[in-house]
This record gives structure tokens, sequence and C-alpha cells, in this order.
């Protein structure tokens, strides 16, 4: 018996809707990733883009536990004397709510030619309305824990 092999031809992608109202941030980049990835189909590959697209909406809505508004922060540096930039969560989730989880999810993702692949099918909006009713994306249930 031959081991399957799954060839780019046979790759069948579809776009998924998940909605981050009242969902917290690490569990819903959790399966953001999972799906980018195509870790949820049977057919996975490792080496090869066999993920789905995914579009979230209401990333303004989402929710972190603990003290991770004041306490959290991002960073970015230009390589100049000087240029490290510091953000708070909080600060950042006023000014671009939509970046934190396209952040998350970016984490979680391999960090290679093929990450930057996936990332590409990734759209996050602030609000309930996106752009991406043409790719038809079927609601996508989050599995809550309990």
């Amino acid at each position: 018996m031959k081991t399957f092999q799954l060839k780019q031809k046979d790759i069948h992608q579809k776009w998924y809707l998940l909605d981050a109202k009242g969902e917290i941030l690490g569990k819903l980049a959790t399966q953001a990733a999972k799906l980018l990835r195509g870790k949820h189909k049977a057919e996975f590959t490792t080496h090869l883009d066999c993920g789905d697209g995914v579009v979230v909406i209401n990333a303004r809505d989402i929710i972190v536990t603990g003290r991770k508004l004041k306490q959290k922060t991002y960073t970015s540096y230009s390589g100049y004397p000087g240029g490290l930039k510091v953000k708070k969560l909080e600060v950042l989730m006023k000014q671009n709510p939509a970046k934190v989880i396209e952040h998350a999810i970016r984490g979680m993702l391999p960090h290679n030619k093929l990450g930057r692949k996936m990332v590409k099918k990734l759209r996050v909006y602030a609000g309930e309305h996106h752009q991406q009713m043409a790719q038809e994306p079927k609601v996508f249930q989050m599995k809550s824990a309990g």
C-alpha cells in the first residue's frame, strides 16, 4: 500500500467566517491559525499550503483576560537609535483592533515562506461588515471550553 501524498492540484480551499464578538483573543487566534494552516483537514500536509481562508469580523469586541489590557505591550524597532516604539494593548485596541488579532494569528503560523503565504488568506475587520462576500465564507462555530 502506497502512502498518500497530497499534490498542489488536489487542494481545495474554502473560506470561513469567524465572529470575534465575546471571544477570548488567544482562543480565537488558535482556531484561525488552525484553519489557515489546514490542520482541520484529513489530508493535512506540512510542506504545502492546504489551509483555508479566514475572515474575522467584530475585532473590536474581542475579550482579553487578566490585566493584559494595561500590561501587555507591542514593540517595534526601526533599527535606528531611539527607534523603539512601545504601545500598550489598550491603546492599540482603540487605534486598530484588527492589528491585534492579526499579530496573534501571525505568531501561531510558521515563520517562513509558507507562513507568509498563509497569512495572505487572513482578513480581519473591526466591525460586522466585510468585503469577502464573493468568496461565500461559511460561518465557523467556535468550540467553547465547557
